[in-house]
């Protein structure tokens, strides 16, 4: 059964219980459970339209289901989750004993991108062998779905739902920020939509293909040697302080 940690300010409305056993399949799930249990905690966490206040964060083992699959996240039964109000007039928010002067602390499961560059290397690859190039136009479409909505990345919930559920692979959640990894998600989005004109639409299959094998190659970098070159490249822009480039690197 997973438990959710209640912070201090709003024990009182919890009974004065810092950690309590809930029930539930999701995020939404549990939080539902758990305000049931405790109906004075529910306007603490959701506003009148039955949404998140803004100010409440919610980690499942230390990671920020913003960039999951908000309360839709699945939730294991040996999962913890935590609520973490941000601090009032600074807007820091503190999880455990981190804390980040720029916000909340932040967190990335690492091995649900490494399990969305798997993806993309065997499926490339295979259309590669196979001729495939609406196969291509597949994996870009992904990509930039993923990129501009997080929640419906294909690949990322084969792992939420499927292999991290059934014990195939442990999460590594450590301090990152997620926005150059979605960059760089894009970037690569961007090239394999390219390619995918250059072999459906101009029947051009060099350069085609020579766009995919750049894609292939940028992920294997990532997932063998742990070089992400979107997130160079965003950091880059971030150090020039260009528009939409906010997050900067995180000290580890």
């Amino acid at each position: 059964m997973p438990n959710i940690r209640i912070p201090t300010p709003l024990r009182p409305y919890a009974a004065g219980q810092s950690i309590v056993m809930v029930q539930g399949e999701t995020v939404g799930e549990v939080l539902d459970d758990l305000t049931a249990r405790y109906p004075q905690l529910r306007p603490h966490l959701f506003g009148g339209d039955g949404e998140l206040r803004s100010f409440v964060n919610i980690f499942l083992n230390n990671e920020d289901v913003r960039y999951l699959h908000q309360v839709e996240t699945p939730v294991a039964a040996e999962d913890t989750l935590m609520i973490v109000p941000s601090i009032a007039g600074g807007g820091d928010t503190v999880v455990g004993s981190q804390q980040q002067g720029e916000g909340h602390a932040r967190m990335v499961d690492h091995t649900a991108l490494k399990v969305n560059q798997a993806f993309i290397i065997i499926l490339l690859i295979g259309a590669f062998v196979a001729n495939w190039p609406w196969l291509v136009a597949f994996v870009a479409a992904v990509m930039l779905i993923g990129t501009l909505w997080p929640r419906a990345a294909l690949f990322k919930a084969v792992y939420a739902y499927g292999l991290k559920p059934a014990g195939l692979l442990k999460p590594h959640v450590i301090p990152d920020n997620p926005e150059p990894h979605l960059f760089a998600q894009g970037v690569g989005g961007i090239f394999l939509a390219l390619s995918s004109l250059a072999l459906i639409g101009l029947n051009s299959p060099v350069v085609g293909w020579a766009l995919a094998w750049l894609v292939v190659g940028l992920a294997a970098l990532n997932l063998f040697a742990g070089f992400c070159a979107g997130c160079f490249i965003y950091y880059q822009l971030n150090r020039l302080h260009v528009p939409g480039f906010t997050a900067s690197p995180m000290r580890r």
